[in-house]
Formats: C-alpha cells, structure tokens, sequence
C-alpha cells in the first residue's frame, strides 16, 4: 500500500510539473505572438503614415499640408484623383485606458472637383468617434509631435513662417489665389507612449518628401 501511495505521489509531481512546462510554453507564445501582431500594426500604421506624407498633391482649392497641434490635414494623390486625409489624437473612451488617446487616421473620398474636396475639408473638421471613415490605428499614446524641415533645420509645424504670402501678379496687383502653405521638405512624427500597451518611451520617424508632381 505504501507502494503505491509514493508510485502516486511521484506521478502526480511528475504531472504537476509537465503541466507547469506546458503552460509556461503556451505563455511564452501567446506573449510573443501578441508582441509580433503588436509590432505587424505599428509597421503598417506607420507604412500608411509614409505613404501619405510622400503622396502630397497641391491644389488651389485647400492647403496642402496644416498642422494645428492636434490635427494633421493633407491632400494626397490617389488613382482616382484627390483625396483629403486627417490624422489626429482622439481621448480613449475605454476605462482601462483612461489618460490615454488613440491615433486615429480619416480619409475622405477621392474627389475630382474642387466642391467635392472643400466638403471633404469641412467635414474633417467635424469628425466623430462614430463616423465610418475613421479607422483607430494605435492605442496607448499621451502626445504627439511634428516638425517640418526647412532651411536644414527642424521647426514646429505650427510655425507662421511656414505660410507664403500672397505674390504679385505681373501686371502688378495681388493674386487672386490664397496664400499656399510651403511644403517642407521632410517631416519628423514623435509618439509618446503611455506604457502598459505593449509599447513605452517614445517613437521618432522622419520622412522625406519628394518633388511635387504638376
């Protein structure tokens, strides 16, 4: 009897101990998968980010490119003709995230008018948590900056410098246009994470633009 009390006693260490290295096996991969997915989102976020940025169109219809501290506005060539993109900071409505913002991205339609992209412009400036053209791309951030390049040197987007002014016409008056933004020639992205969401400290990126297409 006793025998068979230790023969019990060893196989059930024995399979407390097996299923202890089961579990830490099936810990390690979930927690490597999460950082890969985690990783896999950053790089296409941040691959969209690029693609916007080196896509830039002029118009004379809306700027370019604005940055107001909160939201960045752009126009972007598309296949289909013009489209107007926004990427902001929305505050998380999530209780477990509460003090944190989401980094949300806003595409209006591809437009050929420059009615159609004057509404477009209007309603980026309107945007809600709901509307269906407003993808949440990263979670966890508590900031973000910008910087344009210019002159060799990084300034704040935000600059008055950064808008042209109105140029004379040859027959000496004023152009009836409005003053255009001058585009930089690169742009530096500075996120701040919050921690805790698989991502801490801060992520800088720079972009470089290319020429403008006519």
């Amino acid at each position: 009897m006793v025998e068979v009390l230790v023969a019990l006693v060893i196989m059930a260490t024995l399979a407390l101990m097996a299923w202890q290295g089961v579990d830490g096996i099936v810990r390690t991969r979930d927690a490597s998968q999460a950082r890969l997915e985690r990783t896999l989102r950053l790089t296409t976020v941040l691959a969209q980010w690029e693609l916007d940025l080196t896509s830039l169109h002029e118009t004379d219809t809306v700027p370019a490119l604005t940055f107001d501290g909160a939201r960045l506005r752009l126009t972007r060539r598309t296949a289909d003709g013009v489209q107007l993109v926004s990427w902001a900071l929305m505050p998380s409505t999530n209780e477990s995230e509460q003090g944190t913002s989401h980094w949300v991205r806003w595409a209006g339609p591809s437009v050929t008018t420059g009615a159609a992209l004057q509404d477009s412009w209007r309603r980026s400036q309107l945007l809600q948590d709901n509307d269906p053209a407003l993808l949440k791309t990263l979670s966890g951030l508590t900031q973000w900056q910008l910087y344009c390049f210019r002159g060799n040197a990084w300034t704040n987007c935000q600059s008055s410098g950064d808008v042209a002014q109105v140029v004379a016409t040859p027959g000496g008056g004023e152009a009836s246009t409005p003053a255009k933004t001058v585009l930089p020639s690169g742009m530096r992205l500075v996120l701040t994470f919050a921690g805790g969401g698989g991502f801490d400290g801060t992520l800088t990126r720079d972009v470089a633009f290319g020429p403008q297409l006519p």
